[in-house]
């Protein structure tokens, strides 16, 4: 899954609804036999599918999976630091993608341009509060990522609908990790004029 090519096919058949290994190519500038390799290493781990329609080489695949959860959970270490080399490759996609928005972003249709947007907050929570967020995200996500399966059939989605990424994720600050009983730092000390810092004078 972590390989960029396998991402690049997943996004465009989402974007597409269905393709074969050759459109496929033609969209990602790699070769068919390339395409078709990494298609059949997809279909293998149940990502896509051959669609019903088209037939010898002009048979094309669609998604399965409209969404990939990469959460370590319990996962064996194996898996787990499979997960993280994932989740690396993705963030490094997704932020290129959020980096052409920005400098495309002026050529897009008004109503595109305004609805576009990226959010940024801190909160206060507990790992069960984490959890509970993470539920009602992925409640909104799926919700709007079902639309997707529609794609093949036209006539079952708006005629303006466009392929939108939609990213989250929610992790604890770096710093903010609970000390051992026992070891609770104590009240700050007296702070010495001497190692006062320029701060102080502003």
């Amino acid at each position: 899954m972590a390989h960029p090519v396998r991402l690049r096919l997943l996004a465009e058949l989402a974007d597409l609804g269905q393709a074969t290994a050759t459109e496929l190519a033609e969209r990602t500038g790699e070769s068919p036999a390339n395409c078709s390799w990494h298609l059949r290493q997809l279909a293998r781990y149940g990502f896509i599918e051959e669609a019903e329609s088209g037939t010898g080489r002009r048979r094309p695949w669609r998604l399965i999976a409209h969404q990939i959860d990469v959460s370590r959970r319990e996962d064996p270490p194996e898996r787990a630091q499979a997960g993280d080399v994932l989740n690396e490759v993705m963030l490094d996609q997704e932020i290129a993608a959020l980096r052409e928005w920005f400098v495309r972003r002026e050529a897009a249709p008004p109503a595109w341009r305004e609805a576009g947007f990226s959010t940024y907050s801190w909160g206060l929570l507990t790992a069960d509060e984490l959890a509970q967020v993470e539920t009602e995200i992925l409640q909104v996500l799926q919700r709007w990522a079902a639309r997707s399966r529609d794609r093949v059939d036209p006539a079952r989605r708006p005629p303006d609908a466009r392929l939108v990424r939609l990213v989250a994720w929610g992790v604890a600050h770096a710093s903010d990790r609970a000390a051992p009983p026992g070891d609770q730092p104590g009240p700050a000390a007296a702070a010495d004029p001497s190692e006062e810092s320029p701060d102080d004078h502003r």
